[in-house]
């Protein structure tokens, strides 16, 4: 049996899936008839839709199966997501690649399998829509291009959730998205009893490079320092946009010198890019930090009101040292 590989973009795919808050949700109508019309038009017994997530094969719509998820090691969608075309296993047995996987060889015995790649504007791959029987079967030109259509039909469902709680220039969670992350992440470190710490950025000058350069340049500093930002931030942090030139952060099971450390790490990276850009302007931020305390902060807001005001005040300490050396 062989493992799918990890794709090359894994970490901004599985932020684009959490960020929908679609996981372990209940079943929705949008999806269940594109799955019910798949299997009566293709007469398959079990048609998906299939999320990939990090460990797991989580499904959004599952007709003929009677499990939710499975293991990511042993998913056929673990492999379909890798390309931009369909998938298609016409015999499991006659293929080295599944011919001694567990779903193959027991329960629920696929030998045959088709899964389209669910595909967001990100480019990420989510997951799938996808067919399985137990028999081996072939699709033709025309049937291939039907299960494009379905699938093209569950992107923009994924699509319409996705506006809800994905910020569309930076592909950030929005504040929404934010929120309700964050609240979950804060529950489990009260739970645990573990740090949590919140950052709250705000560029520096940001108007001034919108009037100078123009907004689609605006728009690029932007994205710019979102990319900076997850590369300087692990997979377990919560990164949102908050709107504007505002940024977040929630920094889980992270003290106070180890949230340093982030800022840190931050800064080299942003001054590594405006040094080699050569844009005519430099990308800078004013941040301000708040440590979790569980008895004084209930929720995501007060959190985020405490870090504003510590921004606030870090943005006016450095204009005031910038007056003193001018």
């Amino acid at each position: 049996m062989q493992v799918p590989p990890t794709p090359t973009n894994e970490s901004l795919r599985l932020d684009t899936l959490r960020g929908l808050h679609i996981l372990d949700t209940p079943p929705e109508e949008r999806f269940d008839r594109l799955t019910r019309l798949a299997k009566r038009l293709f007469d398959v017994p079990i048609a998906l839709v299939s999320l990939v997530d990090a460990n797991r094969q989580w499904f959004k719509s599952c007709i003929g199966l009677p499990v939710s998820e499975t293991s990511r090691d042993v998913s056929f969608c673990g492999h379909a997501i890798l390309s931009d075309d369909i998938l298609m296993v016409s015999d499991t047995l006659a293929d080295d690649r599944f011919h001694d996987n567990p779903l193959v060889t027991q329960a629920p015995n696929i030998r045959f399998y088709a899964g389209c790649p669910l595909t967001v504007p990100n480019g990420s791959k989510l997951g799938t829509l996808c067919l399985i029987d137990v028999k081996p079967r072939e699709l033709d030109a025309e049937e291939r291009d039907l299960l494009r259509d379905l699938a093209r039909m569950a992107e923009q469902e994924l699509a319409a959730v996705q506006l809800a709680t994905l910020d569309e220039l930076t592909y950030l969670s929005n504040r929404r998205g934010f929120s309700a992350l964050a609240q979950h992440a804060l529950n489990v470190c009260k739970r645990l009893d573990k740090p949590a710490s919140l950052l709250f950025f705000d560029l520096n000058d940001f108007k001034q490079i919108n009037d100078t350069h123009g907004h689609a340049e605006g728009d690029h500093a932007l994205k710019v320092f979102a990319e900076v930002l997850r590369a300087a931030l692990r997979e377990t942090d919560v990164i949102g946009r908050l709107g504007g030139d505002e940024f977040v952060a929630l920094l889980s099971d992270t003290d106070d010198a180890a949230t340093r450390e982030v800022t840190q790490r931050l800064t080299q990276l942003l001054d590594a890019h405006n040094d080699e850009a050569q844009r005519g302007y430099r990308i800078c931020y004013s941040v301000g930090q708040i440590q979790y305390d569980a008895a004084r902060h209930d929720t995501v807001a007060e959190l985020l009101s405490a870090a504003d005001g510590a921004m606030y005040s870090h943005k006016q300490a450095s204009k005031a040292r910038a007056a003193r050396g001018a």
